[in-house]
């Protein structure tokens, strides 16, 4: 069924695509359809940040930037669904087209922005969803704001959605807002962390419950660079890394139709690269939860993932290319 839909969407602008699916998801899952899709969820919970996962397949942030669609992902049998990126004040993101398929190397070349219609949309939207599952609510900063301003959006940011987030994911690693990468290394990134990690523990304490802190970094890094980026997540007390955003490399799709876009590629080309960020980030971070992400589109994939060293793993641009069927696979691999 979805390969017939997927053929008929592809047929379209991505962007348009995307928006059309979801619509069409949220109207299978009021006919209580949904669920059929992906079949049983697959039983396998861990314990992780003090949280109960109900198996290790997440979805990543970005497919559902204003958590519109919550319930309707929810049923696709996902272990946890993440929410955003979504920056204090709403804004339009970069000009379109924006968004590239690139099928032959199972891949997709974003430069969205983080388009989003604002923080309190985002929790407005939580709020009225029915999902029960484990959410994730992925922040970032506003195009307008100065990347030595920062602080002042995640933690504006942090203060809206921790009381409906089950964790907080810090987005420092978009190749799509100019300069929000620098924030990933030396004082800018422990001044960030240990002001995030000050007010999340305040707003723990105020409310009588814990919501741990992730942080979502990129893939392209040298081994010495995610060391410094490891120790700056264990000296600020983060609770879990996120492995990797997307990459800026294009040696993999080069020559391909839009393989010289701009923006960040995601997909089967940035499965090795996530790999091996990962391994290096569990040698040096043997107790902290690792969500891995990049390039899976098979259950082979997922399992490669977590033997690298990833507890959890999270779908995006395989979900694109395989449909709800891959949550099951995925899931049924790392369980068995």
């Amino acid at each position: 069924m979805y390969a017939l839909a997927r053929s008929l969407l592809f047929r379209l602008d991505p962007e348009t695509a995307h928006g059309l699916a979801l619509k069409g998801l949220d109207l299978a899952n009021g006919l209580g359809l949904a669920r059929r899709l992906a079949g049983t969820r697959v039983d396998d919970p861990v314990e992780l940040m003090g949280l109960r996962f109900p198996n290790r397949v997440g979805l990543a942030a970005g497919l559902d930037k204003n958590a519109d669609h919550l319930d309707a992902l929810g049923a696709l049998g996902f272990g946890f669904v993440e929410v955003g990126t979504v920056t204090p004040r709403p804004q339009d993101g970069n000009p379109r087209p924006r968004l590239f398929r690139l099928p032959e190397a199972g891949a997709i070349i974003n430069r969205m922005g983080f388009n989003n219609a604002g923080v309190d949309h985002l929790v407005a939207r939580v709020k009225a969803s029915r999902y029960d599952g484990v959410i994730g609510i992925n922040i970032g900063k506003n195009l307008t704001t100065p990347v030595e301003k920062a602080v002042d959006d995640y933690l504006t940011c942090l203060g809206k959605v921790h009381a409906h987030a089950h964790y907080i994911t810090v987005n420092i690693s978009s190749p799509n807002t100019p300069g929000l990468r620098n924030l990933q290394f030396g004082e800018q990134l422990d001044a960030l962390l240990g002001a995030l990690r000050e007010e999340g523990r305040r707003l723990d304490e105020a409310s009588g419950r814990r919501v741990p802190l992730a942080v979502k970094i990129a893939p392209d890094m040298s081994v010495d660079e995610v060391g410094l980026v490891a120790k700056a997540l264990a000296d600020n007390a983060i609770d879990a890394v996120i492995a990797t955003n997307t990459t800026i490399a294009r040696e993999a799709v080069a020559g391909l139709a839009h393989g010289d876009e701009q923006g960040g590629l995601s997909g089967r080309p940035v499965f090795e690269a996530s790999n091996t960020v990962i391994r290096e980030l569990r040698r040096r971070l043997p107790e902290m939860p690792i969500i891995g992400v990049g390039g899976i589109d098979s259950g082979e994939a997922a399992l490669a993932k977590r033997e690298a060293g990833a507890d959890l793993v999270q779908l995006y641009s395989g979900f694109i290319y395989r449909g709800p069927e891959l949550v099951g696979e995925c899931a049924r691999a790392l369980k068995e």
